[in-house]
């Protein structure tokens, strides 16, 4: 399976992030979407079917991460 370029992924998650937190805010249909879409392409570009999972396939794959470090998946 072909993965995105780290670079790529950090950029999906940072968005990802930052949109949530906005929803969070404001909760506006506009940003929900923006964020469905996002959530929608890393879900494609991690090969996982739902938000959690792309989340955290895609921190794995960031510089610095540690393969054998499951703490994302203990929150």
């Amino acid at each position: 399976m072909l993965m995105a370029h780290p670079a790529v992924l950090n950029d999906l998650v940072q968005q990802y992030e930052t949109l949530q937190a906005l929803n969070a805010a404001e909760g506006s249909e506009g940003v929900q979407q923006r964020m469905d879409d996002v959530a929608y392409t890393l879900c494609i570009a991690t090969g996982t079917a739902d938000i959690d999972a792309a989340l955290i396939a895609a921190r794995h794959r960031l510089p610095g991460a540690r393969p054998e470090d499951d703490s994302l998946l203990a929150a």
